[in-house]
């Protein structure tokens, strides 16, 4: 099971530069824990893809979120995400651990993190596997 990290950044990206409506939202692969980058993108102001050191996606299908949901209740600001399944095709995609939310619209900052997934220890996908990554309902950013 992996376990969701927010990364403290996005809530003042989110206000800033953010439209998490209509915003395109990616995933990004790293094997690299992010204490071990060399500007560690869970530090504050370092919430960048930037800061990620990411694999190769030559043989990996779209990583392009499509958001299920985003809506505003009670002074309550919810995202959630569709489920995605990651495929390996004409070869292997990987090794893998850390799997980083980033909004891919903004420019300043580029790329902010939303957040990230640990895995507990590194995959790689063959040709023809899959990952299949599921969002909980409760959504994957609340803010009140």
């Amino acid at each position: 099971m992996a376990t969701y990290n927010k990364i403290a950044d996005w809530a003042v990206n989110s206000e800033k530069t953010a439209n998490i409506g209509t915003d395109t939202f990616v995933l990004a692969l790293s094997n690299t824990a992010p204490g071990s980058e060399s500007t560690p993108p869970t530090g504050d102001g370092n919430g960048v893809l930037a800061n990620v050191t990411q694999v190769s996606y030559t043989n990996c299908s779209s990583r392009t979120l499509t958001t299920a949901s985003s809506s505003q209740t009670s002074g309550t600001l919810k995202l959630d995400f569709n489920d995605i399944t990651l495929t390996a095709s004409g070869g292997s995609v990987g090794p893998f651990r850390y799997i980083y939310i980033y909004d891919d619209t903004p420019t300043s900052p580029a790329d902010p993190l939303v957040g990230y997934y640990d895995y507990g220890s590194s995959t790689t996908l063959s040709a023809g596997e899959t990952l299949g990554i599921t969002f909980g309902a409760n959504g994957i950013y609340t803010k009140s």
